[in-house]
């Protein structure tokens, strides 16, 4: 009788927990489709009042997709002499050192870090780059970006129009999305994250976290709090976190674009997203510990509960699914009255529709296609996330293993970027 009691009190948590989380997103999701509607473009700025600008790009094993990259870089709508791109050649041991060689563009400069010194996080990369970089912004991509031409110049413009932030970021897009089903489902994720949290939060709180490439930052600040963390595995969520503690805002231009590759295998996709939620734990026992130094304390809980999300969110959605699981097979009874099928169904649309809501906020992707791909989903790949979280749980907190920066496989083949996006 209490264990009956015990497991119908479990199951009402994990169903409020459930609809609390989606309503909060569902908040975001109305907030980021209002923050869309009253976006303009970039702030613009003559090429006389555009400052200088180092791009960093780390590289380790890039020969498949360095050079396009350059390109991209040095085709950008941005002064040619306020423009420098260093690259930091992390002990390569493919071709890409020798395509670097090969580049006259006089604009790019090259550090090569020998192979024993090599293989140390994106973190220990960026600071390099950091102090060498000459421009008093920085712009940070992936190697493997494709950058809207006006990307650069729409991200220098908010950020030189907004001196009370510290730096501006873009929006990403999946340029391999048609590859397969995986790639569909991770640039719906992609979409949704952007416009959901990123968009969301600046619309409410004006709060935005550094992503991983297509972000530009004023350089002083990163050197006051002492350049990135050499120990987080997110680099990004991690400086994010310091710079907001320091009295920083971040700004959200979804008008800046670039397009990057995704993981093609679930094998490359379980270990990216593996080094995101150990990162994860690492900036959330941060934020716990310093919680009390936040002097806007709104802010101090959006990180917190940012940082909390995947477990409380995935617990309940594990306790859910078991018992959804051993209901089906009648080795447990729900005695509670109540439409408890009706509510689950609910909170299914409810998800469909936040997901759909913020397709349609980009040129083509709210069809039927994706739509069908938003209703597979929750049962497929928001479940993929369950094994994530428990990975990385067992190895940080049960098995203490050492975390190791994992660099995401790319692809050879990739496809041209479509038409500019319509914001």
């Amino acid at each position: 009788m209490i264990i009956d009691v015990i497991l119908e009190f479990i199951y009402l948590v994990a169903v409020a927990v459930i609809w609390a989380m989606l309503v909060y997103q569902g908040i975001l999701t109305f907030s980021g489709y209002f923050y869309s509607r009253k976006r303009r473009a970039g702030a613009r700025l003559r090429g006389t009042e555009l400052p200088f600008v180092s791009v960093l790009i780390p590289a380790r094993n890039e020969e498949k997709v360095i050079e396009d990259t350059l390109k991209h870089l040095f085709d950008l709508d941005y002064p040619h002499d306020k423009l420098e791109v260093i690259v930091i050649n992390d002990g390569s041991t493919d071709a890409t050192r020798q395509i670097l060689e090969k580049n006259t563009d006089k604009r790019l400069r090259v550090i090569n870090i020998p192979q024993e010194e090599s293989g140390r996080g994106k973190s220990r990369v960026l600071n390099m780059g950091l102090k060498i970089a000459a421009g008093e912004i920085i712009a940070i991509y992936d190697a493997d970006n494709r950058p809207h031409q006006d990307s650069l110049k729409n991200l220098v413009g908010e950020l030189e129009a907004n001196p009370e932030f510290v730096a501006a970021i873009g929006k990403f897009r999946t340029i391999n999305k048609d590859k397969s089903i995986l790639t569909r489902f991770i640039n719906i994720e992609s979409l949704s994250f952007q416009w959901i949290i990123q968009a969301g939060r600046s619309f409410l709180f004006d709060i935005a976290i550094l992503p991983g490439t297509n972000f530009v930052i004023r350089k002083q600040p990163v050197i006051d709090i002492g350049g990135w963390d050499e120990n987080a595995l997110t680099e990004d969520a991690e400086l994010s976190f310091r710079l907001y503690k320091a009295g920083w805002k971040i700004k959200f231009v979804p008008s800046a674009i670039t397009r990057e590759q995704e993981p093609e295998s679930i094998k490359v996709w379980l270990r990216q997203r593996e080094r995101w939620v150990r990162g994860n734990n690492y900036v959330t026992g941060k934020i716990i510990k310093d919680f009390l130094g936040f002097k806007n304390k709104v802010i101090g809980m959006e990180f917190m509960v940012f940082g909390l999300m995947y477990y409380v969110f995935f617990l309940a959605t594990i306790l859910s699914d078991i018992f959804f699981v051993l209901g089906l097979l009648n080795i447990i009874h729900i005695r509670i009255q109540g439409p408890f099928l009706e509510v689950w169904i609910a909170a299914y649309m409810l998800f469909v529709s936040e997901i759909v809501l913020t397709l349609s906020r980009e040129s083509n992707e709210d069809n039927i296609t994706n739509i069908f791909y938003v209703i597979l989903m929750y049962f497929t790949y928001c479940q993929l996330w369950l094994v994530v979280v428990i990975s990385a749980f067992i190895k940080d907190f049960i098995k203490k293993e050492k975390a190791t920066w994992y660099k995401t496989e790319r692809t050879v083949e990739l496809p041209p970027p479509p038409p500019a996006d319509l914001i």
